[in-house]
């Protein structure tokens, strides 16, 4: 029995391996799934939403459908190192099995879609005996000599009461 293309994307999620998104942060890096993102696209005029969660930069039509938009710096409370006209938005698919929209997460800018393998990862709970529990970052993966930090999306896109205590804001 061949699986569908969404459990086999899942599937390698779990496991770790596969294709992921680089993106900055500052000078960090990290990374997602490419089965987890949707399209890339310009930085846009945002809609502020009233009491939105201090990360939630507002919405924007992305053709006809409402986009909500988070700053990825503040929701992991990355300090801002001022604007780069790299900048865009990453629209992301979160939990396709718990029904949630898109949500668009404005990045520093993209580097690459890397193909990490399982003997490139590093778990955060093994690292140090488990004292760097990093929350959002469950891997992280040594690729071409460099470090990138390997986001649980689900936990970066979910709404703070889900997850917890949010953040607290990035100083500027």
């Amino acid at each position: 029995m061949t699986k569908d293309p969404l459990s086999k994307t899942i599937s390698q999620e779990l496991q770790g391996a596969g294709k992921y998104l680089a993106f900055w942060l500052a000078k960090e890096e990290f990374a997602v799934p490419v089965g987890r993102v949707r399209e890339i696209i310009p930085v846009q005029e945002i809609t502020p939403v009233p009491q939105a969660p201090f990360y939630v930069l507002g919405v924007i039509n992305l053709r006809g459908k409402v986009v909500a938009v988070m700053d990825l710096r503040l929701r992991l409370g990355v300090a801002r190192e001022g604007a780069d006209v790299r900048a865009c938005i990453v629209v992301m698919q979160p939990d396709p099995s718990r029904g949630r929209s898109p949500i668009g997460v404005v990045v520093d800018g993209v580097s690459e879609v890397l193909q990490i393998q399982p003997g490139e990862l590093e778990d955060t709970a093994s690292l140090s005996n488990g004292w760097m529990q990093l929350g959002c970052v469950n891997q992280i993966a040594k690729s071409k000599g460099k470090v990138k930090l390997l986001l649980e999306i689900d936990r970066v896109l979910a709404p703070a009461a889900e997850v917890g205590a949010e953040p607290e804001p990035a100083a500027a």
